[in-house]
């Protein structure tokens, strides 16, 4: 059986004294025109089952229509004007709303529902009423013929009607606490980002004859990352630096990075020895830390001391770290290797290797934490070492700004490879042809 979609004829009920706040109810619920659910489908079985009529119906009463949730025994079933009255006289009623025969009830002797295509003549409804005692709908069942349901029908529709309710709340409930992850969601990113601003530089100092930029690459929108970075003058003028990655994610690697980052600049004024730097925040940890979980980190920690002929001498220390990569003013580029350096903060007596290198006009430096070489190609191998130094071969006279470009392509190009967050730190001296701002103004 077919139903009709539209009629337009006067009420046959009144509006509930309530009908704004009902209506209130019904928006809250947020069910009208949702999509087909199983379970309000075999409630409507259910009930057609009980009182073994061809027909039953989950509905719910809107402003100006009855929007059918679920139906048994009636095809294209969506939603039906609410003038004609059976459903919209339902909700008036705490208790079931019984029409025994419909062709001789006042009631809906008139009702299009009873002389149309359907030709009903029995209809039983009881109310969805919410814990708050507003009625948003029926729970009903229709026949062709007259019937005089019992006692115990009407008791099992009321329960029906409950268990739809029940239901209601269960997917309001739903619907809430996915609303609530997301704000949590997008509170924790909010609060991440503004954390990881937090624990960064928010710009890099000028040095004279030297070019710095420096670039973070998240991975995770909602986590803190536990990559750092800095530049900074030292007391006999020169300039220390350092990168690294802590163990973790959230607020404990936020912590730990916070601790780290200056530790290492303290230790840098007592004594900037970039070994002995790494040895003392080593000792730090161990001791933040003794008797918990530890707390580790990699970290390459450098001095740049300045050449008359304008060239800059590095001395680096690394503790775990991926080596450190001179981008030559001819394009070659040359591994600055501090493999061999352990942990910081794990093991009873920690090595950390040195390595100097010399940048010359043109030369840059490229420090980088793994989130970019252990990254993944199309071809699902890691992009290592190798794969960044093939990528970086034969880009000459690029500067600081030119070779974070060149990565930011390389991440690009990686696209969902990249699985952790990268901080970059790229150091250049600039040659002769692309003098530095400094230079500029002497």
């Amino acid at each position: 059986m077919a139903l009709a979609q539209r009629s337009v004829l006067p009420d046959t009920e009144p509006s509930p004294p309530d009908e704004r706040q009902r209506l209130a109810a019904v928006r809250r619920y947020q069910i009208l025109d949702s999509s087909a659910d199983g379970r309000f489908d075999k409630i409507a079985s259910l009930a057609a089952r009980i009182f073994g009529v061809p027909m039953a119906m989950v509905t719910i009463v809107d402003s100006d229509r009855v929007w059918i949730k679920a139906a048994h025994g009636l095809k294209d079933a969506g939603e039906i004007g609410r003038d004609p009255g059976l459903c919209a006289s339902a909700i008036l009623h705490d208790q079931p709303y019984v029409v025994t025969d419909a062709l001789t009830d006042p009631r809906t002797a008139t009702n299009p529902l009873v002389h149309g295509p359907l030709g009903i003549r029995f209809y039983a409804a009881a109310a969805i009423t919410t814990a708050d005692g507003h009625r948003l709908g029926t729970v009903n069942v229709l026949d062709t013929q007259p019937r005089d349901p019992d006692a115990d029908q009407l008791e099992t529709l009321r329960d029906l009607a409950s268990l739809v309710m029940d239901q209601l709340e269960l997917r309001l409930s739903a619907m809430r606490t996915v609303a609530s992850e997301r704000q949590r969601r997008s509170d924790a990113e909010r609060l991440a980002r503004t954390l990881q601003r937090t624990l960064l530089p928010p710009a890099l100092p000028t040095v004279p004859g030297l070019q710095a930029a420096a670039a973070y690459h998240t991975a995770s929108a909602d986590e803190v990352g536990g990559d750092f970075y800095d530049l900074f003058p030292l007391a006999d003028g020169r300039w220390g630096f350092f990168l690294g990655d802590v163990c973790g994610k959230g607020a404990d690697a936020a912590a730990l990075t916070s601790l780290t980052r200056y530790t290492l600049r303290a230790a840098a004024i007592y004594d900037p020895d970039p070994r002995t730097a790494l040895a003392n925040l080593d000792t730090v940890l161990k001791g933040e830390y003794q008797g918990g979980s530890p707390r580790f980190c990699t970290a390459v920690f450098g001095i740049l001391d300045a050449v008359p002929d304008g060239s800059f001498t590095v001395t680096l220390a690394g503790g775990g770290h991926p080596p450190a990569l001179a981008v030559r003013a001819d394009g070659t580029v040359d591994s600055v290797s501090t493999t061999g350096g352990q942990l910081i903060g794990l093991l009873p007596d920690p090595r950390f290797v040195e390595a100097r290198t010399r940048l010359a006009p043109g030369d840059a430096l490229l420090l980088y934490t793994d989130g970019l070489t252990e990254a993944r190609t199309q071809d699902g191998s890691m992009l290592g070492e190798e794969g960044l130094t093939a990528h970086l071969s034969g880009r000459r006279a690029q500067g600081a700004d030119g070779l974070l470009a060149s990565v930011h392509t390389l991440f690009t190009d990686l696209g969902t490879g990249v699985s952790d967050d990268t901080a970059l730190l790229a150091l250049s001296v600039p040659s002769p042809r692309n003098p530095s701002p400094a230079q500029e103004n002497r």
